[in-house]
């Protein structure tokens, strides 16, 4: 990793907050994990998920009164602003003081890390980690979730799914096909791909619970994950 490269995180919210309440441990390992590498000068842009904070407020307003894929899609970019906001404090003396919200807008940031968040109805997170690896001229986005692999085909409704560790952005396609809905659980945004496919991006999806295998995939070596290139 050269100094003052920039590696792009899409950060899940269920690692954030998982199902069962946060998790100290992973927060702060993650923590110690970024800083090692803020140390020898990697910059990080963290673009945080909504995950169950957003799926648990969406569910409950499903069950209460009708709504409109519109008002899903804010819950979920609202919990990804909390998220975000609780991450910039954790990284409160490396981080900018403002979390980004549109991902198209260029700052002006000196800080070790940029962390972002949702932006508008219609784009998940993994998009806004694609157009700010755009903005800033980043080669590299991991994807950090529950997710370890892709995988051939849906692994929860075909037990014979086959782990992938590398696959072009055309073959990912095929198998998530082109549309985004909020709270859909792909190993990456099906837009965010094509953008990242024109973009000739590499994206990286790996456990993000498993931080030896994070340091790995950041510091350019061998990884547990799948390469989409």
């Amino acid at each position: 990793m050269l100094k003052n490269e920039i590696v792009v995180l899409s950060l899940g919210g269920s690692l954030i907050i998982p199902k069962d309440g946060f998790n100290l441990e992973f927060l702060k390992g993650f923590k110690n994990l970024i800083l090692k590498f803020v140390k020898k000068g990697t910059r990080f842009i963290i673009v945080c998920g909504g995950g169950q904070t957003a799926r648990s407020y969406q569910a409950i307003a499903r069950e209460i009164g009708e709504l409109t894929p519109e008002d899903i899609d804010w819950i979920g970019i609202h919990s990804t602003r909390l998220n975000a906001h609780f991450m910039r404090t954790i990284f409160r003396k490396w981080a900018h003081p403002i979390v980004v919200k549109d991902p198209t807008r260029k700052l002006q940031w000196t800080e070790k890390i940029l962390v972002g968040s949702g932006w508008k109805p219609g784009w998940s997170t993994d998009y806004d980690a694609v157009k700010l690896a755009e903005l800033y001229g980043a080669k590299l986005v991991i994807n950090l979730s529950n997710v370890a692999y892709v995988c051939d085909k849906d692994p929860k409704k075909f037990p014979d799914a086959k782990k992938l560790e590398k696959i072009s952005w055309s073959g990912y396609r095929k198998i998530v096909g082109d549309k985004w809905s909020p709270g859909a659980n792909w190993p990456f945004d099906p837009v965010a791909s094509k953008e990242a496919e024109k973009m000739k991006l590499k994206v990286i999806v790996m456990d993000g619970t498993n931080l030896l295998e994070v340091e790995k995939a950041i510091g350019g070596k061998k990884f547990k994950g799948t390469e989409i290139i």
